[in-house]
C-alpha cells in the first residue's frame, strides 16, 4: 500500500487572529482598546469604532460585540482571569450603550 505524502512546504507560523484584529474588514479599532483600565472605556471605544465604520456588514452593535467576543475567544488561556472578567463586563456595558437588554444567564 502506498504511503500518503504530506505537503513538505515549510509551514508559515502566522497568527491569523492577530491579523484579523489589525485588519478587520468590519472595524478600525483604536490602538490598545482591549487594555483600557475599565470595561466602560472599552465599550465606548468599540461603539465609537462601530458607528464610524462604513465597511461593516451587520449593525454597529453586532460588529462591536462580535469583535469583543472574538478577542475573548482568541485570547484564550493567554488572558488573565482579571482581564477576562473585565472583558465580560465590557459586554454588559456595550449592551447598555446600545440600549439592548441584558443577556440572559
Amino acid at each position: 500500500m502506498a504511503q500518503k505524502t504530506r505537503n513538505t512546504r515549510p509551514k508559515k507560523r502566522r497568527k491569523w487572529s492577530a491579523d484579523v484584529m489589525k485588519h478587520s474588514n468590519a472595524l478600525d479599532l483604536e490602538q490598545g482598546v482591549f487594555t483600557k483600565p475599565n470595561p466602560r472605556l472599552i465599550a465606548v471605544s468599540l461603539k465609537r469604532s462601530a458607528l464610524r465604520s462604513t465597511r461593516r456588514k451587520g449593525t454597529p452593535f453586532q460588529s462591536a460585540m462580535s469583535m469583543l467576543n472574538f478577542h475573548i475567544n482568541r485570547g484564550g488561556k493567554n488572558l488573565s482571569a482579571k482581564q477576562k472578567a473585565q472583558l465580560q463586563e465590557a459586554k454588559g456595558e456595550l449592551r447598555k450603550l446600545f440600549g439592548k437588554p441584558d443577556a440572559k444567564k
